[in-house]
């Protein structure tokens, strides 16, 4: 048998990129905060950049069409959370001292029908299903969801500061666009330039959609909910409910479904045909979201599919909580407008040329012939 000898070649080069991908990967995790804080002020510029846009068509200045805007929707947020931010807060709060109760109900209704399917199915779903358990593992899962966005910050001080600055940093991109980009953009080398500066739009198109569209949607969707299940008899949560289901309808595909989970749990507690109908709602409310809700308020803004929707709202949250949700996916959604744009229709342009020529060439080779 002969021996193979295999040799690994390492040049300075390579050791030299190795080591600054390294090192800026260090830099980018001890800088993760403002670089969190960058990424949703480029979505919320994109998101509000086609108001400003339609009051410079009305002859606003930039900076007073900014100006505008932006008063506009702080008073808009302010006034929401005036409104409606108590009752929510206190809601959801009930709800949460409430969740051994509801899951104490569903224990009790299992059991029961265990009971009649015998008497050892029923003491194997008391050994099984221990409310305090199920509870305290819900209630951990939402705190550490939500401490994975509150840590970054570290405190509610940090919070309102990075929310002051998101809004600050949005409107200096909106008033000032065109500088920030044409100098982001003279960067790149030629013809990257040109290529890039011909994406900005679109990419901020893309971006803007989705976050303005999944919004619209939800907070229908929210409000709907909550005069439905004030009309089934659950007033005392409707607004609470309505508000998780509103956030959680966010998350493509099991969004809706979680979404229900607390409502049904709360029907189940008052009995009779309340969980039935609120089933009815929520069924209703989902073939309402994706036939008329999400065509009419979204779009082709997505451009992208369900499935890598909810693959990027699952990692957003994994990495960076609900923030993360809510900032990835649009994120995703810009750049797949880049890899359209700039890989996969140039591929298919340069796949149907080849075919042209593939085709023509015997009719070319048999006209010189002849």
């Amino acid at each position: 048998m002969s021996e193979q000898r295999f040799s690994i070649s390492i040049s300075l080069p390579s050791l030299l990129v190795t080591g600054l991908l390294l090192l800026l990967t260090v830099l980018v995790w001890q800088v993760r905060g403002l670089l969190l804080i960058v990424m949703t002020s480029v979505i919320v510029a994109a998101a509000i950049a086609p108001i400003v846009d339609q009051f410079e068509q009305w002859r606003f200045p930039r900076w007073l069409a900014t100006l505008v805007a932006y008063i506009g929707l702080i008073s808009t947020l302010v006034g929401v959370g005036l409104l409606a931010g108590p009752t929510i807060v206190e809601q959801v709060e009930s709800l949460i001292r409430q969740v051994p109760t509801f899951i104490e109900v569903v224990r009790r209704l299992l059991e029961a029908g265990a009971a009649r399917l015998g008497e050892t199915q029923s003491e194997l779903i008391s050994e099984l299903f221990d409310p305090q358990a199920i509870s305290r593992w819900a209630l951990g899962s939402s705190r550490q969801l939500v401490l994975r966005s509150y840590g970054l910050t570290r405190n509610i001080l940090g919070t309102v500061f990075s929310a002051v600055l998101v809004l600050f940093l949005s409107g200096y991109m909106v008033a000032d666009n065109r500088t920030l980009l044409n100098g982001l953009v003279r960067l790149l080398p030629q013809p990257w330039e040109d290529r890039f500066a011909a994406q900005v739009r679109p990419v901020g198109s893309r971006m803007g959609g989705y976050i303005r569209g999944r919004l619209l949607v939800s907070i229908v969707l929210g409000v709907g909910i909550t005069i439905g299940l004030s009309f089934l008899g659950l007033k005392d949560y409707a607004i609470g409910l309505g508000a998780i289901a509103a956030v959680t309808n966010l998350v493509p595909f099991i969004g809706p479904i979680l979404g229900s989970v607390p409502a049904l749990l709360v029907a189940l507690s008052v009995g009779g045909w309340a969980p039935l109908w609120v089933l009815i709602l929520f069924v209703v409310v989902q073939n309402l979201e994706t036939y008329v809700l999400d065509p009419l308020l979204v779009g082709s803004s997505v451009g992208i599919h369900p499935l890598y929707q909810l693959l990027a709202v699952l990692s957003g949250a994994q990495l960076l909580g609900i923030i993360g949700a809510l900032i990835i996916p649009p994120w995703f959604a810009g750049v797949a407008v880049l890899v359209e744009n700039l890989y996969l229709r140039p591929k298919v342009l340069a796949e149907r040329r080849q075919v042209v020529l593939a085709t023509a060439a015997p009719a070319v080779a048999a006209a010189e012939a002849d």
